[in-house]
């Protein structure tokens, strides 16, 4: 009996954060009321002041939640198998609902989420961590004479990442993914080694 009602609780715990990282991706954060929280997960509003002190904190887990999957996506393609070269094109040419834009870079326009402090750490922790590893990434393409020797790890990585937020902001307001592929080739192609 205590291990069912342990499961229930965590379920219910999941649901509310899940439930509050889509909500987040869709609306942002005064867009997502704790009314449309418990209609979504389907959760009473006791269950949710049980397992969360307020929306701030239950927000909080799901920008979490959320930076973290991206992090561990995106450090699954980095560190994944093949050259600097082909390691950063694996990162780029990744599977993505590119419409739907990134569910972290989507946080950085939320005014409410960008002016907490603590709302806004998990998603600078998560964009500065994919961006240092790129760099070092960059860094190792140079050692094995695949990148030129000129180019910055630091500045090749934030090029990265602009390219890819930058690319789901023109493929939305086009309405479709052909800006975002465009960009990809584009970095690629002054990245491809000589």
């Amino acid at each position: 009996m205590y291990t069912h009602r342990m499961s229930t609780s965590e379920s219910t715990s999941e649901r509310l954060i899940q439930s509050t990282r889509e909500l987040l991706w869709e609306r942002g954060y005064v867009g997502t009321s704790p009314k449309a929280i418990l209609e979504r997960s389907g959760t009473g509003q006791g269950s949710m002041y049980h397992h969360f002190k307020g929306k701030p904190d239950l927000a909080l887990a799901a920008i979490r939640r959320t930076a973290e999957e991206l992090r561990a996506t995106a450090e699954g393609v980095l560190d994944g198998p093949g050259t600097p070269y082909e390691r950063i094109e694996a990162y780029l040419l990744r599977e993505r609902d590119v419409l739907r834009g990134c569910p972290v870079g989507r946080l950085t326009m939320d005014p409410d989420v960008v002016a907490s402090a603590e709302l806004r750490a998990p998603v600078d922790e998560t964009l500065d961590a994919i961006r240092e590893l790129i760099a070092g990434i960059v860094e190792e393409g140079k050692e094995q004479g695949q990148f030129a020797p000129s180019l910055d790890g630091e500045e090749i990585a934030a090029t990265v990442l602009a390219t890819v937020q930058g690319g789901y902001v023109l493929a939305r307001a086009a309405g479709s993914p052909t800006a975002f592929d465009a960009a990809v080739r584009g970095l690629l192609s002054l990245l491809a080694p000589r």
